[in-house]
């Protein structure tokens, strides 16, 4: 009988595409590849290491494996990914259960790694950060119709509340064509949906090729004839060029959304993160992508509480969000990071300011996103469909303005007739409730 091995997969997308590249590799050695890793007798937990409420999510698993181990339900624990880089010595001391603690620069060796916890040894592995394979087979773990293209890896923003670089290293792009070939290779696979990620995808091709790529790497993917649906997320202000709008306001399967992590509005605030721009650029730039990709779903992420912020910044960052009414956006307070300068900047706020500053935007925005929604009632709306909710009798799907995961989705009934996840179906809307819709299918 072979060895069983499950995996799960913490944090990112960007973590999630690492951890299909490691079960292609443990596959191809022979391995038993299981989807519940609590029935494996090798459970690999690959670990998010970003912010503190991540970061507690992922010892959390940890110890429900370590018990699982004690109870004799599984053999072997291996902890992989961010926290595992970050803490290394401080994560295998935490969890003695663990058989293997692996730094990302050695994720291509995942197999070896479970061979010595199989005969017995104890496994720590660092390797360098810029040896983590850019390329490589992939076992998919995300519905069978989408799936992500992570076309750099690193980062080098370096704003000041942030670990990635330290985690991940220094910026680096994929070269194009291996892109592309890896793109035809997840469609002859049946991926209709392509979500182009990185840590900032706007930076794509600069260490490569002296510029900025995505606009060229985007026709391109247009190019692949049995793809649908384009998605580019993580697109930093400052790098969103007039070239970049152009090409998604042309090529029809690019889908007209765009993921714009600003962060804050206030430009004191944001020279302290150690981002560029202010409220009136920012005001200047949406302006500008509503009018040249007209329709365009926007999503936003925002801090509050970073250290220093007044209540008068506070103030202008809730006027902004009610002003721009984002279509998407997601809120959080402030996490001090170790090793990071803002964790060592005076005037850290307290944790219930912050958070009660989170909830407000998050309060405003569900208003908004309520108003929104109701417009769209007894429109025909296209979506992909995802599955069917046995509790609510009905199937459900997402639009080309909802991301999987993290935004809404459209509960719709089909008249009886049976339906396949993976078809693209319009759907009048009936209803809403909060972030998502209700719908009816259009013959």
């Amino acid at each position: 009988m072979s060895v069983r091995v499950g995996l799960v997969s913490l944090g990112c997308t960007k973590n999630q595409v690492d951890a299909e590249r490691m079960l292609y590799k443990i596959r191809e050695a022979g391995y038993q590849l299981v989807s519940d890793a609590a029935l494996a007798d090798i459970a690999i937990i690959n670990t998010c290491g970003f912010i503190e409420s991540a970061k507690q999510e992922a010892i959390e698993t940890i110890f429900e494996f370590a018990a699982l181990k004690n109870e004799g339900r599984i053999k072997k624990i291996v902890i992989t990914g961010c926290l595992a880089e970050r803490y290394r010595q401080e994560v295998a001391e935490l969890i003695p259960e663990a058989d293997a603690v692996v730094g990302i620069g050695c994720n291509d060796d995942i197999v070896s790694v479970l061979e010595k916890i199989m005969a017995g040894e104890a496994v720590q592995a660092y390797g360098e950060k810029e040896k983590l394979s850019l390329t490589g087979g992939r076992v998919q773990t995300t519905l069978s119709f989408t799936s992500y293209l992570k076309i750099a890896e690193g980062c080098g923003n370096c704003c000041s509340y942030c670990a990635i670089p330290s985690i991940r290293g220094k910026f680096r792009s994929v070269p194009m064509e291996k892109l592309l070939d890896e793109a035809k290779e997840l469609v002859l696979g049946g991926v209709r949906e392509l979500i182009v990620i990185a840590q900032d995808t706007t930076r794509y091709g600069i260490d490569l090729y002296g510029e900025y790529k995505l606009p060229e790497l985007l026709k391109k993917l247009c190019g692949i004839e049995e793809l649908k649906w384009i998605r580019v997320l993580y697109c930093y202000p400052e790098r969103v060029t007039d070239e970049l709008l152009d090409v998604m306001a042309s090529e029809e399967k690019i889908v007209k959304y765009m993921d714009l992590p600003i962060q804050h509005c206030d430009g004191e605030i944001l020279k302290k993160m150690n981002r560029s721009g202010d409220e009136a650029s920012l005001r200047a730039l949406i302006k500008k992508i509503r009018e040249k990709v007209p329709g365009i779903t926007l999503r936003t992420t925002l801090i509050t509480g970073f250290p220093g912020e007044t209540e008068e910044q506070f103030g202008r960052l809730a006027e902004f969000v009610e002003d721009i009414k984002f279509d998407r956006l997601g809120c959080f307070a402030f996490s001090p990071e170790e090793g990071t300068p803002a964790a060592e900047m005076e005037d850290q706020l307290e944790e219930d300011v912050k958070e009660r500053r989170a909830e407000v935007i998050m309060d405003q925005q569900m208003i908004i996103a309520v108003k929104k929604n109701k417009a769209l009632v007894g429109e025909t709306i296209e979506i992909v469909i995802e599955g069917f909710d046995r509790y609510g009798d009905c199937y459900f799907g997402r639009s080309a303005a909802d991301a999987p995961e993290i935004d809404g989705k459209i509960f719709f009934t089909s008249g009886g007739k049976r339906q396949v996840p993976g078809k693209f179906v319009k759907v009048k809307i009936t209803d809403m409730l909060d972030y998502d819709l209700i719908g009816e299918l259009e013959e």
